[in-house]
């Protein structure tokens, strides 16, 4: 009796723990037009994975002070199975916000989007935590 008990908790515990998504951590992001980039967090939000600026850095690598701090750069984001996320991204060197595919490989994932029909490859971003 007491093994069927210490079974069945432990059965109950582990079905109560998280599994945290590949998506989830800090990201490196590729190069924007003026050769900026930035560190975003990936979390759960809701239902999806969010990503939020957490620090920004110049063309030389010098962190840099930036209103985008803060902001949801990766929203509405879910797993679509295989290494596959669809979402938006919001790209702030043009202002503009994205239905974005994410392709994980690794600590690689390679961020394309488009808007009305224009399309945009946003790099590989690299992970770093």
């Amino acid at each position: 009796m007491k093994k069927v008990v210490l079974t069945m908790a432990t059965i109950m515990f582990s079905a109560g723990m998280a599994v945290a998504d590949p998506l989830e951590g800090t990201w490196r992001t590729a190069p924007d037009d003026h050769g900026d980039t930035g560190l975003i967090e990936v979390a759960p939000c809701g239902d999806a994975l969010c990503g939020k600026l957490v620090k920004s850095f110049d063309s030389t690598g010098k962190e840099k002070p930036s209103t985008m701090i803060g902001r949801n750069i990766i929203s509405e984001t879910q797993n679509k199975g295989g290494g596959t996320y669809k979402g938006k991204i919001y790209a702030p060197d043009r202002d503009k916000t994205y239905s974005s595919k994410l392709r994980l490989t690794g600590d690689m994932l390679d961020v394309s989007g488009c808007v009305f029909g224009i399309c945009r490859n946003g790099g590989t971003w690299k992970k770093v935590q």
